[in-house]
């Protein structure tokens, strides 16, 4: 699995009071570097559709 630029920010911004991140530094570096996202199936609208 490669990490992504957009989960890594919502990851960091999401942090109240602490975030703690672990992995290599160019781990870090490719997920800042990239720029591609892949759609993600969260079943939001039928969660939204059910309620």
């Amino acid at each position: 699995m490669m990490p992504q630029r957009n989960l890594l920010y919502t990851a960091v911004t999401r942090g109240k009071k602490l975030v703690i991140l672990v992995g290599t530094k160019q781990a870090l570096a490719l997920a800042v570097r990239r720029e591609d996202t892949s759609r993600r199936f969260t079943a939001l609208e039928k969660r939204l559709q059910d309620t």
